[in-house]
């Protein structure tokens, strides 16, 4: 069976704003050529009362198992 490529695209679902409503409405990742990357989204209105979701992309973390280190710097510290 082939592989699906999912480059070129996302995935939105709704977030559980909480007590912040800064918090975006939607959160997901998304794919650009390759690199995985997550989304924010808000569902704004226009002057002109048309409903829109402005969007923000940011890196995705590379997640750190908990207890090790990439930084050799902090393993030499002599305490």
């Amino acid at each position: 069976m082939a592989e699906y490529d999912n480059s070129n695209t996302f995935a939105l679902f709704k977030n559980d704003k909480g007590d912040n409503p800064k918090r975006p409405d939607y959160t997901g990742t998304v794919n650009v050529n390759g690199e995985e990357m997550r989304i924010s989204g808000w569902i704004r209105e226009s002057k002109k009362g048309v409903k829109y979701i402005s969007g923000q992309l940011q890196a995705a973390e590379e997640k750190i198992p908990y207890g090790s280190s990439n930084n050799k710097e902090l393993e030499d510290v002599p305490f």
